[in-house]
Order: structure tokens, then sequence, then C-alpha cells
């Protein structure tokens, strides 16, 4: 899963990528490295974020979503949490939409997943991107988000979602320490429920960082490589990231040596 921001704000890549023609270009390069799903964002959720209305969103948004759609037949994701934003862009294109809130955020989300019948992203996160990283606490990380993923598959489920259509996130960096990403990333194989399968999105994160003892996000990219070949031996089946190539080299040799490939 390629990262398409197209804000002005985002942490590492913001106003990069604003505008269609610059998306659109950094879009295909993504898939020519092998991205086979394109994650669309037009609200940054990088912690102390400020909301977006929904307007300027579907805005940034919704033109890209059009322009990628009409001439590739690849997975569009959109990264929201607002369903008016999600509305747009499944009626544009997209097949996924990725809530950082797990769904609870927007009360209208789980019906229109329900009724569309779109693939849906779950991601835990502990607050919101305004707060999340003020304190964030846990009495056991990995059995919390664990019993948030029970949860929601129960909730969604019963709300009309497909099962089928679902995958979780962890939510690595929102609302977590380092000892808390690092406590989920060695829980990776027991934490989906019902085999359902995980998305990861480590990229570029400020975890890395600090373990490194490094503030360049040049110094994060070879990291995150090396958290996706661990975590495809752990069972993730998407990666979320913003280097696609080096990471999809990553993932062949690891499905080479696993026999997966």
């Amino acid at each position: 899963m390629g990262i398409l921001n197209v804000t002005p704000d985002s942490f590492s890549d913001g106003g990069r990528h604003a505008g269609v023609e610059a998306a659109l270009a950094h879009a295909r390069r993504m898939i020519g490295e092998g991205a086979g799903i394109i994650d669309i964002g037009g609200e940054s959720t990088r912690p102390g974020a400020e909301d977006v209305p929904a307007g300027e969103e579907i805005a940034r948004t919704r033109p890209v979503v059009e322009a990628l759609r009409a001439e590739w037949d690849g997975c569009l994701s959109i990264d929201t949490m607002k369903a008016e934003v999600a509305a747009a862009a499944l009626a544009a294109g997209a097949d996924i939409v990725n809530d950082v809130s797990g769904l609870t955020a927007d009360p209208a989300m789980a019906g229109l997943c329900a009724e569309s019948g779109c693939g849906v992203v779950v991601m835990h996160m502990q607050g919101d991107p305004r707060t999340m990283q003020l304190a964030p606490h846990y009495e056991d990380v990995v059995g919390e988000v664990r019993g948030f993923f029970a949860e929601r598959l129960d909730a969604l489920t019963a709300a009309g979602i497909d099962p089928e259509t679902l995958c979780f996130d962890p939510g690595i960096g929102f609302g977590k320490t380092v000892d808390h990403n690092l406590a989920l990333l060695r829980a990776l194989p027991d934490l989906a429920p019902h085999d359902r399968p995980l998305l990861l999105g480590v990229s570029r994160k400020s975890f890395i960082g600090r373990v490194l003892g490094s503030t360049d996000l040049a110094d994060r990219t070879w990291p995150t490589v090396a958290i996706t070949a661990w975590a495809r031996e752990a069972g993730v089946r998407i990666h979320r990231v913003h280097d696609v190539r080096p990471n999809a080299e990553a993932l062949r040799m690891t499905e080479a040596i696993l026999g997966a490939g």
C-alpha cells in the first residue's frame, strides 16, 4: 500500500504531492515500483494535527481518486475518519476505506461501509491526533488492542459489514510509546481477530528515530524495510509505506524464503 498524502502538513511529505498532477505523478511512480494499493489522504493524522473540514478534505482527495481511477484498475483507498469524505471517494471510484479511528469517529461510517461493500481498514488509536501522544498509557497494550479488534469485529459485523471485507491495523505510533509499539510488533501473529488480515503502517515513524537516536527522516527508510520483512514473516499481509520499491523487494525476498511467493 503506497501512501499518497495530498495534504500541506503531513509529517514527512506535507505539500509535496498536493494537486492532481503532482499526486498522479507520485502514484504512477509507486505503482511502477510495485504498489498494489494507493492510499489517498487529505487530512494529516500526525501528532498534534488539527481537524480539516470535510469539504476541504473532499476537494483535496476526490479529484485525485477520479483521475487515478480513470487510468488504473488497481485498488484505491481513502484515508479518512469522515463518512462524507469516504462517500465522495467511493463514488469517485475508491475501493477501500482506511479509518484511523476504527470506525468510531463518525457514526455514519459503519452504515456507509456496509451499504457499499467496500474494503475496510480498522485501526486502533488511543485518543485523537491532537492528543494521542501527550501521555499514552495502557495496563496491557497487546491485550487492549486485541480486545478493541474483537469488539470492533462484533460491532461492525452487527452493523451489516461483511467480515470478509475487514482488515485490522494496530496503529503503530497512534497513542503509543516506543515500548508500546515494540510490544505490538512482537505480538503481531496474535493480534488479528478470527484470522482476519493485518495491515501495518510503520513507515518513517518517529519511534524508529527514537530507537536509532536520530531525528533525520532519511535514517528511517531502511529500518522501515527491516520491519516490513519482519512483519511479513509474522503474517502481516498489507504494508503501508512511503518508499515502495525497497519494501516490495524485501517482501519478495521474504516470501521466497517462506515459500509463499
